[in-house]
């Protein structure tokens, strides 16, 4: 089993940035991602990351301005965000699964956190 737990996620205005982290525990986790889910609509793949950092993927709304990491010493993932727009407003979801490979699909994940609130002002 993997445990995980989401943190920094806030208020802030457009243009801004903000970094959320993902805390896993229990098993060591393979490919691990973010997804989102705004209010009324379907949870959406973010960005995913390999074991081994070799294989990192964005979805096209957040490319060029998203950068996932992740630490395996310490079982941590960031999602550092810049130029952050209102649509970027969701519940941010932290994932993991066993295999090393990095996935884009929420069906190839086991494992989820509670979610942090990401809220973007205009």
């Amino acid at each position: 089993q993997v445990q995980l737990v989401e943190s920094g996620g806030g208020l802030v205005q457009a243009g801004a940035s903000l970094r959320i982290s993902c805390l896993a525990s229990g098993r060591t986790p393979g490919g691990m991602g973010w997804f989102r889910q705004a209010p009324g609509k379907e949870r959406l793949f973010v960005a995913g990351i390999s074991w081994s950092s070799s294989d990192t993927r964005y979805a096209d709304s957040v490319k060029g301005r998203f950068t996932i990491s992740r630490d395996n010493a310490k079982n941590t993932m960031d999602l550092e965000m810049i130029s952050l727009k209102p649509e970027d407003t969701a519940v941010y979801y932290c994932a993991a699964r066993m295999s090393p490979v990095a996935a884009n699909h929420d069906y190839e994940y086991s494992y989820w956190g509670q979610g942090t609130q990401v809220t973007v002002s205009s």
